[in-house]
């Protein structure tokens, strides 16, 4: 019936094997679609119009919730796999005692040490502060503008939430270093820790001057537990996505 959906602005393509009564990206019923807009609105057969009421919850759909068209069974089952394996290792970060650092003795925490030291180089021309802050910062940015990569270049939402779940466990991957900015007992990457290489350990440099320096244990809980609700959010995205793709494919 359309050739671009008036929802989600899929163009059909000839490969396409749903109904033509159907939308192959959101799954959208064109008649009944049709319907409800006489019904509701009465504008008789208006097929441009979308309610405003329906556009922001429409445009909402499309860029975080619309299925991936063309998914075969194959990649559907890929899909499943990996969302199963990082359920399982996102769990046991969520477990993990931020104060005894245990994620930092994951392999996965020199992925987001490298992310980290390119932070402090990339916010250097910003200031001291900013340069500080940085490579926290820029640890937790990078999957998140992969995030938006994903969702705006691609409509992929469930590669979306794999990189909105490695935001949330870099959050994690922050916090025990919050946690030691009074200690100073962690090992940092040029060799010994902050006690031995006074001035060098990032978040004691930024909670000391503002007279934070007592409630690192406190900050450091604060982004340990937002980091792990980003995360468990981020599998119920993916978990969700996996139906909406489901859906879609079994018609």
């Amino acid at each position: 019936m359309y050739s671009t959906c008036p929802k989600c602005s899929y163009q059909r393509q000839p490969a396409d094997t749903c109904s033509v009564d159907e939308c192959p990206g959101c799954g959208l019923i064109f008649s009944k679609w049709l319907s409800n807009i006489v019904e509701e609105q009465g504008l008789g057969s208006a097929p441009g119009f979308v309610p405003a009421s329906n556009a922001s919850s429409g445009l909402f759909r499309q860029f975080l919730l619309s299925p991936r068209p063309g998914l075969g069974n194959a990649k559907l089952l890929a899909c499943l796999l990996i969302w199963i394996v990082f359920a399982a290792w996102g769990f046991s970060f969520v477990l993990m005692d931020f104060q005894s650092n245990e994620i930092g003795r994951s392999w996965f925490h020199n992925v987001d040490l490298i992310f980290h030291e390119a932070g402090h180089v990339i916010f250097q021309p910003l200031g001291r502060t900013l340069m500080i802050l940085g490579g926290s910062l820029f640890q937790v940015l990078v999957p998140l503008i992969l995030m938006l990569a994903f969702l705006i270049k691609n409509r992929d939402g469930f590669a979306a939430s794999i990189c909105l779940w490695w935001s949330g466990q870099s959050l994690m991957d922050v916090a025990p270093y919050i946690a030691d900015a009074r200690a100073l007992r962690l090992p940092l990457l040029g060799g010994g820790t902050g006690a031995d290489s006074p001035g060098m350990h990032d978040w004691a440099n930024l909670l000391r001057p503002r007279g934070w320096l007592q409630y690192d244990i406190r900050i450091a809980s604060i982004v340990d537990i937002i980091g792990a609700g980003v995360l468990l959010i981020a599998l119920a995205w993916g978990a969700y996505m996996l139906y909406l793709n489901c859906k879609q494919r079994l018609g």
